[in-house]
């Protein structure tokens, strides 16, 4: 694997964290000996698009809350995620600001009585706009890889929607299914 290349699992950022443990993001880096972090550049309201609407099985146009990061491997940007959250569980919590939450946003969830149990995924291949281009350090005609997760609770509600877009060339996902 060179320098660049990061290969990844959803899994760990499925789980809620324990007391005192870092979020899945800091403790991959950890593991695997590497530097890296993220960046909160924006949260709050914001009107669902359809694409967002029909994902949380919204009304388009519904207010959602959004938190948009841009996530570091050493010191490059590896990915851009925007996580969206229902009204309903998200308004006046700490999902809401721009804080750095402890054990990471899966871990609130759940102290707030919202734990995933299923997720559906979706990975695509384009070529990124130019905001994500220059946010991410790519040169013209790199694409993007788009990973847009789904998380669900017992009662098959959604209660989570990332959307994260990643440098294809820098990018390996791995996944692992157990049947049965």
């Amino acid at each position: 694997m060179s320098t660049g290349e990061w290969v990844s699992t959803s899994m760990p950022y499925l789980t809620p964290r324990g007391e005192g443990q870092p979020d899945a993001w800091g403790q991959e880096l950890a593991e695997r000996g590497r530097r890296g972090g993220q960046r909160i550049v924006g949260a709050g309201e914001v009107a669902a698009s359809d694409e967002v609407a029909e994902l949380l099985e919204l009304a388009p146009g519904e207010a959602v809350v959004v938190r948009r990061r841009v996530m570091f491997l050493e010191d490059l940007p590896c990915e851009l995620t925007d996580t969206y959250y229902p009204m309903s569980i998200a308004r006046g919590t700490r999902l809401a600001g721009t804080a750095k939450i402890p054990g990471g946003a899966v871990t609130l969830l759940a102290e707030l009585g919202y734990v995933g149990v299923r997720v559906r995924e979706e990975v695509s291949a384009r070529m990124p706009g130019e905001e994500e281009r220059e946010a991410l350090r790519t040169e013209p005609g790199e694409p993007v890889l788009r990973l847009t997760r789904v998380t669900l609770d017992l009662e098959d509600r959604p209660i989570q929607l990332d959307k994260m877009t990643m440098p294809a060339h820098r990018q390996r996902l791995r996944y692992e299914m157990r049947i049965g």
